[in-house]
């Protein structure tokens, strides 16, 4: 977690899962220009009739990339430039529960002729860093983004260009430098909060989020925090209080690729409801709850970002790392195990139990053309990570936070 990022924990641990990723596959392939497909344009209608509030959502499947790694799960967004019809869809995009705004490489939007924003002193920039010590670099640009079938909404996003301006060197060690480097064409962020950093970048010039940039020169500068990337979804004006995430179920052993439903708003239209009875669990400042397994407990949080379920787990678990060669990020048990963890809110409050299995990262990775399952896992200290294999076989619902909590996960 980077000094800056206080409250966005789970931002810098999106990288944790990309770099695992690319270790044990070989590269984290991916990153085609998406420029096909369609989506609905008005409000009240969406794509083939359905209502506006839906997306495609797919891991390793028709709306990502060709040779994606594993477990990743990718939406399309439609961006325009602010206004007017010329508009582009964006496939590959990781759906990213664990960080906020849409950030997508410049190179794809080009043709857009998007304006980006001024500030004193230059043009408007960002660093996104991750715990690995690499970042997303690049200027903040105005755009109409459309999502699903709802109408455009216009709001600040990411121009990811490792090439703009010069990061400063607390930017990170790596900046991803294009879509197949990075294994995707960009990020849409719809964590709990409605902008990417908060109030730490609208009053401290060294937050080490937004820069200033004049030609190659690049200074700290704040942003208030309604004119920060924003999570889009929280700038729609209806279904903006929250998602749904509705993945199929998966075997262990896996699957080559799934297709699934994200749903934008909560209990906003007939088919966003929160069912009776469901229990939501709060989120605290750092947008986490808490997990417990075998009685050692760890902050925890939710994050499609990850493709693997992260965390330290006790001995009696029996999840020994692998060791073969590229795969030391990953648990190697000899079988199948099935475990429990009870998730609480920081309070102690909302708990449930979660059963979920750890299997042998190698055996399964190495099922070709195997690229999905819900067994996949590694070692992380402090925190628990529910990633991309907590989606599978349940329906996710994430509540926006509001000016009376942080928000809160139920399943």
């Amino acid at each position: 977690m980077t000094s800056s990022e206080s409250r966005r924990g789970t931002t810098v641990l999106l990288a944790v899962a990309l770099a695992i990723a690319s270790a044990a596959c070989g590269s984290s392939h991916g990153g085609t220009n998406g420029i096909d497909g369609t989506n609905g344009t008005n409000g009240t209608n969406g794509t083939n009739g359905t209502l506006p509030n839906v997306m495609t959502l797919s891991v390793n499947g028709t709306t990502c990339s060709a040779g994606s790694y594993w477990n990743k799960p990718c939406v399309s967004v439609q961006i325009c430039r602010p206004g007017t019809s010329t508009c582009k869809t964006i496939s590959d995009l990781l759906l990213d529960t664990g960080s906020t705004g849409l950030r997508v490489f410049s190179s794809l939007v080009s043709d857009l002729g998007l304006t980006n924003v001024s500030v004193s002193g230059g043009t408007l920039t960002e660093c996104i860093g991750y715990l690995d010590g690499s970042a997303q670099w690049g200027p903040v640009a105005m755009a109409g983004v459309k999502l699903g079938g709802e109408d455009a909404v216009t709001v600040p996003i990411q121009l990811i260009d490792s090439t703009f301006g010069t990061a400063p060197t607390s930017c990170g060690t790596t900046l991803d430098p294009d879509p197949a480097s990075a294994g995707f064409n960009g990020i849409l962020g719809v964590a709990n909060w409605k902008e990417d950093c908060g109030s730490s970048c609208a009053n401290d010039t060294a937050n080490g989020m937004y820069y200033a940039c004049s030609g190659a020169s690049c200074a700290g500068a704040t942003r208030a925090v309604s004119d920060q990337v924003k999570n889009p979804v929280a700038a729609l004006p209806l279904d903006n209080n929250g998602l749904i995430v509705k993945l199929p179920s998966v075997a262990a052993a896996g699957s080559a690729s799934v297709e699934g439903t994200l749903l934008l708003g909560i209990g906003t239209r007939s088919n966003n409801t929160l069912p009776a009875g469901v229990i939501k669990t709060q989120l605290d400042f750092n947008g986490e709850f808490k997990t417990a397994v075998s009685g050692g407990s760890s902050r925890a949080f939710t994050d499609t970002g990850s493709n693997g379920l992260f965390f330290n787990p006790p001995a009696s678990a029996g999840l020994p790392v692998c060791q073969n060669t590229g795969y030391a990020d990953w648990f190697c048990p000899a079988s199948i195990l099935s475990l429990n963890a009870d998730n609480s809110a920081s309070s102690g409050l909302g708990s449930r139990t979660v059963a979920f299995q750890l299997g042998n990262a190698v055996t399964i990775m190495d099922n070709t053309p195997v690229y999905v399952s819900p067994a996949v896992g590694g070692p992380l200290a402090t925190y628990f990570d529910w990633g991309l294999p907590f989606f599978l076989g349940r329906d996710v619902y994430l509540g926006l936070e509001t000016s009376s909590g942080y928000g809160w996960v139920a399943y």
